[in-house]
């Protein structure tokens, strides 16, 4: 656990606030709703498909989303800075030209992407890289537009692609070759897992398991024609100490700023960095601790190891969402980077939430905790405040850099699974996951937020917010600030708790007023859980990695071992709400992609980089990377991915009916079949015995009957002989064709008969093998150990709970303690720098050695474990030998 001194003199340079703030003016503004319908507040609401309904007069007010803004321009990249700087387009200003490049350029070629050069087996070839960390990695990155980046870990460089979509034909991707080569200005001397790009495309994240590194993607050029780019290390100074006891879980970029970059370690603090004022030392710092002092929980639930920024909805935008070990997800709010620019259309929309739900409210907790929303909202973005007196309509407000002067950050959670019944418990995961959560994802879907957790087991765990984030703080812990000679707030840092109170049932039948802004964490809504029956690995732990589809939010792509596959959800709570669609709850579909497994036994290649394009024209593309640089590019289909799938049983039986009839062809037409026409033989007279055959009457009557006789016979022959003389080909060739498959059956048959001795030496060999293969079991069950009685169930979950302990508990054990290395280890070498200076107080040996004996109680706890896991181990081994 952290205590206040101790952050306190390891900041060093941060300091508590030496006056109160100013007081602020609470703006209340009431405004018809009618008038201006665009301040109306979209909440989520449980939909009518899983809960019951409420009253009419209890329903929220919905409102429509602000329309979207343009983002600023990047700043032309004329002059080489010493920073990188944030524009603001708050007034108009002149660009910089962009300077000519002296280098004559050399005459692109336009090939497919999968065949251009860098993606090829030798380009591969190249110096010795370090070890490969496991599998997967994303060294793809693309900026939005036409530029496509690949990170060389043998190389150590970065290639440059310039990309057209669509051309010359809409569904093919073409790569300008030769590419361009950037180079760090300094040494990587690590692998890198994963890069990205900010906004603007100005910068690009290297990340790995040491402190992350960014590279500005706008440098000088060389003599060998490659681009020098000024790189920046960040956190150098915390991450890289000589130790290397603190890893880089997670970093990633802030989604509505170019200049701050998020961090994760191993010490389960959650940094803030800004790249244009100090990469070394980090902006905002949260120190996260979700156990209370005195609570003994297992290690899996205090190691971190994901995080993921909210989405642009209502207190989302704010909200920083963190994975543990163990499942459970906690939300911190509200954390906005200092200087970074939002809509104003969307903090209207969370100031008004503020005021209609919670200000108004009859209970004093949701009046409250609303009542510190508003004043944090209304001290970091001033104009709120001054809207009134000045009026005015902004596109975008700046966030000033504010913080409750005794109060810090909660951290809400863990996030609770809503369930049906009365009795039923509330579930943090699901009993179908196995091993520990490794990866995160948070993916905003018109009104539905949603959270994917993926478990080492091969599972994705999909769930849906089932109600709105709110921010809480904890009142009486105050923050530590940094702040320069006119007391402007630099930098904070605070311990992040969670709440000591026990999470209460979330009651479906309450009224509005009475669950929102009352300090709780949302519950969550379980939509499905994903099994993506992976390859088994010798280490039983499987690395996933999610990103979504740019044009189709329900789709997922998930990126692992095996291959690639897509996650299609069909069911959104809160959009068919919202939508007035009375749907049935549909699973997700899940469709392979690519698959890296060519045989079930042979092991997969994995990939190196994969990430999903898309033009304006709806057209959407899969790219991936393989270890053994071979590109492939794959065509999505993206207008038909959520229509339902309908089968018609009745036309499926009339198409096989008339498939089978054309099967079948006709050799003779029906009219033959069935034969001559049947004519009716006209009256003959009585006399007809009596007439002569050489007389008139005899001859017309002869006549008569002759022409029937040609009409009717005749005629009917002269048909016979032209179908028959038409289908002889026909029949030749049948008859031809039957005489070829007897051959060839003949053939067979004589293959036959001389694979027939091999056959029966097959058989005997196989016959002698299953003799010997049944003594042998006869004699196994002659063994004392085959009549050995199973183990109970509770002597299985006990077991169970002993390999969960060895395979998750046991590392998030050594993980805490190397994190409590480290910080002891920092904490002694800052000691011992002001040890010149001044003298070692007493509270610092005392908090030193309170570390140590900590350090020491867990060594003793984690040596006990061992052996109590070998001693359980020796007895289940004795128990079954008996």
């Amino acid at each position: 656990m952290i205590g206040l001194q101790e952050l306190g003199d390891h900041l060093g340079a941060w300091v508590e606030p030496s006056r109160p703030p100013l007081p602020l003016i609470l703006l209340r503004r009431k405004r018809n709703a009618a008038e201006n319908p665009s301040r109306q507040v979209v909440r989520r609401r449980p939909p009518a498909a899983l809960f019951p309904r409420r009253p009419q007069h209890q329903q929220p007010k919905l409102r429509a989303h602000a329309p979207p803004f343009s983002r600023p321009t990047a700043l032309p990249c004329g002059r080489r800075r010493a920073t990188m700087r944030f524009n603001f387009s708050f007034a108009d200003s002149t660009p910089e030209p962009q300077p000519r490049s002296l280098t004559p350029k050399e005459e692109a070629r336009w090939l497919p992407l999968q065949t251009h050069p860098v993606f090829s087996p030798s380009a591969a070839a190249g110096p010795s890289a370090p070890t490969d960390p496991p599998a997967p990695r994303n060294l793809l990155a693309w900026d939005g537009s036409s530029r496509l980046y690949f990170w060389d870990n043998e190389q150590r460089c970065l290639h440059r692609i310039s990309v057209r979509l669509g051309e010359p034909e809409p569904t093919s991707v073409l790569a300008a070759s030769p590419s361009k080569v950037l180079r760090a200005d300094l040494e990587i001397n690590f692998a890198v897992d994963k890069i990205s790009i900010n906004r603007n495309g100005s910068a690009l994240l290297l990340e790995g398991s040491d402190a992350p590194c960014v590279m500005y993607l706008y440098g000088r050029s060389s003599a060998a024609d490659d681009i020098i780019c000024r790189t920046v290390l960040v956190g150098s100074e915390i991450y890289l100490n000589g130790s290397n006891a603190l890893r880089v879980l997670r970093a990633s970029w802030h989604p509505y700023s170019d200049t701050h970059l998020g961090v994760l370690s191993s010490d389960s603090v959650f940094r803030l960095f800004d790249l244009s004022a100090n990469a070394m030392q980090p902006e905002q710092e949260f120190y996260l601790q979700p156990v209370e002092p005195g609570k003994s929980r297992k290690a899996a639930s205090i190691c971190a190891v994901d995080f993921y920024f909210g989405g642009d909805h209502l207190w989302d935008r704010f909200s920083v969402f963190v994975l543990f070990t163990d499942g459970s997800v906690y939300i911190l709010c509200p954390i906005v980077p200092f200087k970074s620019a939002h809509k104003w259309q969307s903090i209207l929309e969370i100031y008004g939430d503020a005021h209609t739900y919670g200000l108004k409210s009859t209970n004093p907790t949701a009046a409250r905790n609303s009542s510190m929303a508003i004043s944090w909202l209304e001290a970091t973005f001033p104009e709120l405040a001054q809207q009134e007196a000045e009026g005015g309509n902004p596109a975008t407000v700046k966030a000033h850099p504010y913080a409750l002067f005794d109060a810090s950050l909660s951290l809400q959670g863990p996030l609770l699974k809503a369930c049906h019944g009365r009795e039923d418990d509330l579930a943090v995961r699901g009993a179908e996951c196995e091993g520990c959560a490794v990866n995160f994802l948070y993916n905003l879907v018109s009104k539905d937020s949603i959270l994917v957790t993926a478990w080492s087991g091969g599972q994705l765990q999909v769930d849906a917010l089932a109600d709105e984030i709110q921010p809480v703080w904890n009142i009486g812990s105050p923050p530590r600030l940094r702040v320069d000679s006119f007391d402007r707030i630099q930098g904070l840092a605070m311990i992040c708790e969670s709440t000591s109170e026990e999470p209460s049932k979330w009651n479906i039948n309450k009224p509005l007023e009475h669950m929102i802004w009352l300090g709780q964490p949302p519950p969550l809504l379980r939509l499905a859980i994903v099994d993506l029956a992976l390859p088994q690995q010798t280490n039983g732990d499987a690395r996933i990695m999610m990103f979504t589809d740019p044009l189709v939010p329900e789709r997922i792509y998930a990126l692992h071992t095996g291959g690639i596959d897509s996650i299609v959800l069909h069911f959104l709570p809160f959009t068919s709400q919202a939508n007035g669609k009375e749907e049935v709850v549909r699973t997700p579909s899940i469709n392979p992609v690519l698959s890296t497994c060519l045989e079930e036994t042979s092991s997969p290649a994995p990939l190196c980089g994969s990430l999903s394009l898309s033009d304006s024209f709806g057209y959407s593309w899969i790219v991936g990377v393989t270890s053994s640089r071979d590109c492939i590019v794959l065509e999505m289909k993206t207008w038909d991915v959520l229509l339902p799938v309908s089968v018609d049983t009745e036309k499926k039986d009339i198409s096989l009916e008339k498939s089978k009839e054309m099967e079948t062809p006709a050799m003779l037409s029906k009219e033959l079949i069935n034969g001559p026409k049947v004519v009716l033989v006209p009256q003959t007279p009585s006399n007809l015995r009596s007439v002569a055959a050489d007389s008139i009457e005899g001859r017309s009557i002869l006549h008569q009957y002759f022409k029937i006789f040609h009409e009717n016979y005749v005629e009917y022959a002269h048909k016979v002989y032209f179908e028959l003389k038409h289908h002889a080909p026909q029949l030749k060739r049948i008859i031809d064709d039957q005489h070829a498959r007897l051959v060839e059956a003949q053939e067979r048959l004589l293959k036959v008969e001389r694979k027939q001795t091999e056959l029966n030496e097959r058989m005997d060999h196989a016959i002698q093998q299953h003799e010997t293969l049944d003594e042998r079991l006869k004699c196994l069950r002659k063994l004392p150990v085959a009549h050995k009685k199973p183990l109970s169930r509770a002597e299985r979950d006990f077991k169970c709970e002993l390999d969960h302990f060895v395979g998750v508990e046991l590392d998030a054990l050594h993980s805490s303690i190397d994190s409590i290395s480290a910080r002891l280890r920092r904490y002694t070498q800052l000691t011992k720098k002001e040890q010149t200076s001044r003298k070692k107080s007493i509270v610092q040996d005392n908090q030193i050695s309170q570390l140590k004996s900590s350090l020491e109680k867990l060594s003793l706890v984690n040596s006990d474990n061992l052996k109590k896991a070998k001693l359980v181990e020796k007895a289940i081994s004795s128990k079954e030998k008996q």
